[in-house]
């Protein structure tokens, strides 16, 4: 597991281009004060003894940098630009969909941006350090 998380002042994202024939209509979405996670999900996140270990380690980053501001919005985005073998797209998105719900039952507001397409954003990062936080997970 590879991410790229941002205190975001502002995302916003807008449906671009079609990446997986077979991907849900997309939607246009905006969030303000949340956490955005890049993610790229890898084979190994999914197919090892490791998998559960990778998922809670996931879940319990993303839940430290939100709670660095009292923040309870999370937005999730595939972005498998970070390095690495990605997962195949069905388990990849399998993850972030199970990563959503788990947030969702602790009390987070979470928006997944279209999985299978390539999106423009809009991001307005805060200026501190800890506002960009890179992590690999294994």
């Amino acid at each position: 597991m590879k991410m790229i998380t941002f205190q975001a002042r502002r995302f916003r994202w807008q449906p671009h281009a079609r990446t997986l024939p077979d991907a849900a209509p997309p939607t246009t979405g905006e969030a303000s004060d949340a956490v955005v996670a890049f993610v790229q999900v890898e084979g190994i996140d999914v197919d090892s003894p490791r998998a559960s270990s990778i998922f809670r380690q996931t879940l319990k980053h993303i839940k430290w940098v939100a709670n660095k501001r009292g923040w309870r919005t999370v937005v999730l985005h595939s972005f498998t630009h970070l390095g690495g073998e990605s997962a195949p797209p069905p388990a990849a998105q399998t993850f972030l969909e199970q990563l959503a719900e788990r947030l969702r039952r602790t009390g987070y507001t979470v928006y997944v941006t279209p999985f299978g397409w390539v999106c423009e954003w809009e991001l307005h990062v805060y200026g501190e350090s800890m506002a960009k936080v890179w992590k690999e997970i294994r």
